[in-house]
């Protein structure tokens, strides 16, 4: 860090000029091809869908390949350039890039831009990965369930251009920096996976000893009561008002409401009868983690809005936290598996979440399990209540520096 004060001291005492991205850099469209024209071997691509599932932040080894007669009609980008996707499903991910440090060129496809610039590659790309980058493409992203921000829009983007040594210096902290973090991260994640899987094992073997007892089976219909969520567009969103939960809001048994500071407003006719309660069960009906991701609403999280591409399981005729329990079992999960539809974007139906069947034991056997089980689901969550909360910790001050490395005094 003092190298880094005497650089800034030494190369730009009265601030860092700052530059909309258009003024340093060309930005350009990717290609049209798919995952169909991949090969084993040929020339390297980059599909826009890998960067959100196959790459870190830095690249410099393709994991697909086209024909060379395909890659010639093709959009290329040049070793250093950025490579980011522009179309995603939800707020958090559109925008993700990743900086190509390969040693040729490299196909892109579409839905994404290729960044060709003069700034050294790393530091465009932890810029481009900060909150600083983040704020401003909220001001520019549209669409409500395919979200995009287009590459003219890109060129609008302020950044700070310090000289050549001062972002070279500010990439070799943050590599340092990122690589300590990425290896407790990992250590974090692999206890909590084994806490998990454990959790799961014991769940399983309960259940899986009801079903010995011979006791009825009936299908969630029978006992619940289900519904889908309330369609909605993005002129319904204002700064205050009711939380919203959506499908990406759900994620692997519990449920987070942040969606970029934006609220459902309450004042929508016909809202009411969409509100979700206490103990009700919120599963994801497409996406990603469709059928693996459930929640199960608290009093704490009230009031919430249930919006489109969710269901709601409401326990009638059944104890809810034997049925959220049984939900969050391997069982349902399989079931999706079979059921689920779609290619790139799975889905799940009502009717086929309606028709998953369970062991419906009596009401006093079903309470004394749910007892069991949120004991047992408590004693988990000591731990990987602590794991998740360390992990987010140790990112967040990850980003809490990195965005600080990353904000300069403007010169005027």
């Amino acid at each position: 860090m003092k190298r880094l004060e005497a650089l800034l001291q030494q190369l730009c005492p009265n601030g860092v000029i700052y530059k909309r991205l258009g003024d340093i850099a060309t930005i350009t469209r990717g290609g049209n091809f798919q995952k169909k024209d991949y090969r084993e071997n040929g020339f390297p691509c980059i599909h826009y869908g890998q960067i959100y599932t196959k790459y870190n932040l830095f690249v410099t080894e393709p994991i697909s390949h086209i024909s060379e007669e395909k890659a010639a009609q093709q959009k290329k980008a040049k070793p250093g350039d950025i490579i980011m996707a522009v179309t995603s499903e939800n707020i958090e991910d559109v925008c993700k890039c990743i900086a190509w440090l390969g040693n040729r060129e490299i196909a892109v496809s579409g839905h994404a831009a290729i960044i060709h610039h003069r700034l050294n590659p790393k530091f465009l790309a932890y810029f481009l990965s900060s909150s600083l980058f983040y704020k401003q493409k909220l001001t520019m992203a549209q669409g409500t369930k395919v979200i995009e921000v287009s590459p003219e829009k890109l060129k609008n983007i302020l950044l700070p251009v310090p000289p050549l040594e001062v972002q070279q210096e500010i990439v070799r902290i943050l590599d340092h920096f990122t690589e300590l973090t990425a290896e407790l991260t990992a250590e974090l994640t692999a206890e909590l996976a084994a806490r998990e899987k454990q959790h799961q094992y014991y769940t399983q073997h309960l259940y899986d000893s009801i079903k010995e007892k011979g006791v009825p089976v009936v299908c969630v219909k029978d006992v619940c009561d289900l519904l889908t969520g309330f369609p909605f567009d993005s002129s319904h969103f204002v700064s205050e008002g009711i939380h919203l939960l959506r499908g990406m809001n759900i994620k692997r048994g519990f449920l987070d409401y942040s969606d970029g500071n934006n609220r459902y407003w309450n004042t929508v006719k016909g809202y009411e009868k969409f509100l979700l309660a206490d103990d009700d069960i919120v599963i994801a009906m497409d996406g990603s983690l469709v059928g693996k991701s459930y929640g199960q609403v608290k009093k704490q999280h009230l009031p919430v809005l249930l919006v489109q591409r969710v269901t709601r399981v409401r326990a009638t005729k059944i104890n809810a936290h034997y049925l959220y329990h049984y939900i969050s079992s391997g069982a349902f999960t399989k079931y999706v598996e079979q059921k689920k539809t779609g290619g790139a974007v799975p889905h799940i139906s009502m009717k086929d979440i309606e028709n998953f069947t369970l062991p419906l034991p009596p009401e006093k056997l079903q309470e004394e399990i749910s007892e069991v089980l949120d004991r047992f689901d408590a004693l988990c969550n000591d731990l990987t209540s602590g794991l998740p909360a360390e992990i987010a910790a140790r990112q967040k001050q990850y980003e809490y520096y990195r965005d600080k490395l990353l904000t300069f005094k403007e010169r005027v």
